[in-house]
């Protein structure tokens, strides 16, 4: 079985199946989608490690809930997504990268900590008020543990990030804004290493494993499912969550 399994996996690109350290559950980005993604979470199967890719806040309607949630749960592996960033940036500076992340989702995030009257376009001493009621309501406990948030696990041939990772590059050379962001490269060329780059960022119908590349967002905010990826040495296994 193992045998036929391999052979599978190569026609796909000469990779040999993911195989982690333990066991692994990833899961897609979440956008505020809480209802979602407490189904997921009770859906893991056990013995297997949690890892989120991130952009937990932002468009859906519970991003405080999903952070202190997932802050609070210590068996859970948290990375960075561009949305987490986008919010460190506003908390920074409100007057120069709030109205970006306003445009992006930032009016639901604010209005899921009860930052109300918040506009996609304001004056800056407007955006400096609602960054200022946004670090209150967080709470200093959170806005560092959003700041601490890593950008990449390995386990195994599995590296997991949130938007994907340089094609050319080993895993632990890629810099953080390729694995925040993107690399032009990361969807059209296969990597030469076996490794298997887990990532959500980039929204696709269904969750899918090729050519050395698992995407597992499916836009939960926009389509309602929550999507994740079992791995164990075996062939990758798809787990989705509904409202």
């Amino acid at each position: 079985m193992l045998t036929s399994l391999f052979q599978r996996f190569m026609r796909r690109g000469d990779f040999l199946p993911p195989n982690p350290d333990v066991p692994l559950c990833v899961i897609g980005d979440v956008h505020g989608c809480l209802v979602q993604l407490e189904k997921l979470l009770s859906e893991v199967p056990q013995g297997h490690r949690i890892i989120l890719v991130g952009d937990y806040v932002d468009r859906g309607e519970h991003s405080a809930e999903v952070l202190r949630l997932i802050s609070a749960r210590s068996d859970l592996t948290c990375l960075m997504g561009n949305h987490e960033e986008m919010l460190l940036r506003f908390l920074k500076d409100p007057t120069g990268q709030g109205l970006r992340w306003l445009r992006f989702g930032g009016l639901q995030t604010l209005a899921s900590f009860g930052v109300h009257g918040a506009r996609s376009e304001m004056s800056s001493d407007e955006l400096t008020d609602c960054r200022d009621r946004l670090q209150e309501a967080m709470g200093d406990a959170l806005c560092q543990w959003v700041a601490g948030l890593k950008t990449w696990e390995m386990s195994g041939n599995v590296l997991v990030v949130h938007a994907g990772a340089d094609p050319y590059a080993p895993p632990r050379e890629q810099s953080a804004k390729t694995l925040i962001w993107g690399h032009p490269s990361f969807q059209s060329k296969t990597r030469r290493d076996g490794v298997w780059v887990v990532h959500g960022h980039t929204i696709v119908g269904t969750p899918g494993a090729k050519k050395g590349r698992i995407a597992i967002d499916t836009g939960a905010f926009a389509t309602g499912v929550l999507s994740a990826v079992c791995l164990d040495g075996t062939e990758p296994k798809f787990l989705s969550a509904y409202p």
